[in-house]
């Protein structure tokens, strides 16, 4: 299906990992895209000592007179994976309902991407173009574009 965005400012590509999301807006007929901001969750490149504020809690065994601690049934960092793409989802849906953005394009790692994709609502899930399950945060601009892009022939 070929887009139908042709200017900036309609269509939009969102790289991000559990720490942080770039925002650009992109031109597809020029293939070009443009910084617009950038999201960072820094607690979630904490370790997981300075993310946990105490010890759990300990429990009896259910058969006999043994006690043991409880271990938390999620790791502080897929925490604050699953914060972060609260927020990013929260904000895309504040973007597309402001007319910011008509399409958008993702790119994340595999397991932050699936934790988005739980918390986008139905109107900026309708929106998404193509979704990468690459982490391409640190790349350029330009070598971002390549990913989304096809190649002039």
């Amino acid at each position: 299906m070929a887009r139908q965005v042709n200017n900036m400012g309609q269509f939009r590509i969102i790289v991000a990992d559990s720490a942080r999301a770039r925002l650009f807006d992109a031109d597809p007929k020029t293939r070009t895209i443009t910084e617009i901001g950038a999201l960072v969750h820094p607690e979630s490149r904490e370790k997981d000592l300075d993310l946990t504020t105490d010890k759990g809690g300990r429990t009896f065994d259910s058969a006999g007179e043994g006690r043991h601690a409880m271990s938390p049934h999620t790791s502080p960092h897929k925490l604050e994976a699953d914060i972060f793409a609260r927020e990013l989802a929260d904000h895309l849906h504040a973007a597309r309902l402001a007319g910011e953005f008509k399409r958008v394009d993702v790119a994340a790692p595999p397991a932050f991407l699936g934790l988005l994709r739980k918390h986008l609502d139905d109107d900026v899930r309708d929106c998404i173009d193509k979704t990468l399950d690459k982490n391409l945060v640190h790349e350029t601009p330009a070598e971002i574009a390549k990913h989304f892009f096809a190649p002039k022939r």
